[in-house]
């Protein structure tokens, strides 16, 4: 699976969104009615998941689904799409 089709998965599990809301620019907080826990929970669970450590002020810069599959490319090497 592509790593944002498997972030997507994640997102909807976690936050019980449709896939269909989820867009780059999907923020954690405005538009999935995360509080910073839960984001800062789910951060968590994709460091066990992808086997990485996200530093807490490289965390709190990803605010959007974007962001945060940007930054997993670019940590775990595994293609977007």
């Amino acid at each position: 699976m592509a790593l944002k089709d498997d972030l997507k998965a994640k997102i909807v599990e976690r936050f019980g969104v449709s896939v269909d809301e989820i867009k780059e620019d999907t923020n954690f907080v405005e538009h999935l009615n995360a509080d910073s826990l839960d984001v800062m929970d789910f951060i968590m669970d994709i460091e066990q998941e992808y086997d990485i450590k996200i530093p807490a002020t490289e965390a709190e810069s990803l605010k959007t689904f974007g962001d945060l599959s940007q930054y997993l490319a670019e940590k775990t090497g595994k293609p977007l799409n």
